[in-house]
């Protein structure tokens, strides 16, 4: 926590700055306030995804940089897709391509603009491009993890163009999309397959394990397959879980409306607790993750909206039972995180 406030924080509002500057001179109206918009409501997906760097310092000129870049293009791409002026998939699909190009080292970048009205950025995605592009390539053992980042990159894609179609067509095209992945994760139900291609904090994993010089063979496969699905459902899930009556008020999807009552709501959120735990402690340095884990579910119960929602709180209670590490990230983000924030 030290280094997150002494080196990781200050660094990212630095990076994050730069990129509100260039999102302010985008010649595009609409775009530019979407750009501008995803870096002011979503600052803090850059704040949390950075935390990583603080496991290696000596390369967080490198990881700082990467994370806020790709995440930014997360988050720019989601406001555009959930504010789109179009229902087209292949517009989001070739708008989502940026992010692996992003995660390619040497990709051509094309105008992902191109299937849709606006077009005029003034470079600022190619240039959020470039600038993973240039960090992935300084990463000592990138060849490593580079095709585990672009499956997880490849299903996040998939889950925005799917998500963002029309209405009376997202469902179907979801559970049609199960089909193709639910033989490998027979414990999940489809939901929480969605929700677990929604996070970027396996991305973010992989980059810290590239950093190192000298990584352990098949690292970035235990990497891969301990964060996806459980730590990365865990986190989409805890999203969705605190903004249910937001979505319902504004008919937006919520993978947490899916289940059949509140006991089961309850239930497998615990379940995915548990998963996440276990997934961590199975990793080397697993109090790192631990505390990943820990601070998840503290940062998202925390959060004012589940004070309003009855439901929810009991959900919460269920969830911060038997462990004293959540409970005191609990009271830190309640009464020192938000305030600096």
């Amino acid at each position: 926590m030290v280094r997150v406030y002494r080196y990781i924080l200050p660094e990212v509002k630095v990076a994050l700055d730069g990129w509100k500057d260039r999102a302010n001179a985008i010649p595009d109206p609409e775009l530019r306030k979407q750009a501008l918009a995803s870096i002011a409501s979503k600052k803090f997906h850059c704040q949390g995804g950075a935390v990583y760097a603080a496991a290696n310092l000596g390369k967080r000129d490198v990881l700082i940089p990467l994370i806020v870049a790709l995440q930014t293009i997360s988050d720019y791409l989601d406001n555009l897709c959930d504010r789109s002026t179009s229902l087209d998939p292949a517009d989001f699909r070739l708008l989502h391509e940026s992010m692996l190009d992003a995660v390619t080292p040497g990709a051509s970048i094309r105008n992902y603009y191109a299937l849709r009205q606006e077009q005029d950025d003034g470079g600022y995605l190619a240039a959020l491009v470039a600038r993973c592009q240039e960090c992935t390539a300084s990463l000592p053992a990138y060849g490593s993890v580079q095709a585990h980042v672009s499956e997880l990159v490849s299903l996040y894609g998939d889950l925005q163009v799917y998500k963002h179609i029309a209405h009376d067509r997202r469902e179907q095209a979801l559970l049609s999309w199960w089909e193709l992945h639910s033989n490998r994760h027979p414990g999940l139900l489809w939901n929480e397959f969605a929700a677990a291609t929604g996070s970027t904090l396996g991305m973010f994993m992989l980059f810290l394990a590239a950093s190192e010089d000298e990584p352990s063979p098949g690292m970035g496969r235990e990497i891969a397959e301990s964060y996806f699905p459980s730590i990365n459902g865990l986190h989409i899930l805890l999203d969705y879980l605190i903004d249910q009556a937001e979505d319902e008020q504004g008919g937006d999807l919520n993978f947490c409306s899916y289940y059949d009552d509140q006991q089961q709501l309850n239930e497998r959120l615990l379940r995915m607790v548990r998963s996440a735990r276990a997934s961590a402690d199975r990793l080397p340095a697993s109090g790192f993750h631990r505390m990943i884990v820990e601070g998840l579910v503290a940062l998202y119960l925390s959060d004012p909206k589940v004070k309003g929602q009855r439901r929810v709180r009991q959900t919460a209670k269920q969830l911060m039972k038997g462990s004293p590490w959540t409970r005191l990230f609990f009271w830190l983000n309640s009464h020192l995180i938000r305030k600096a924030m």
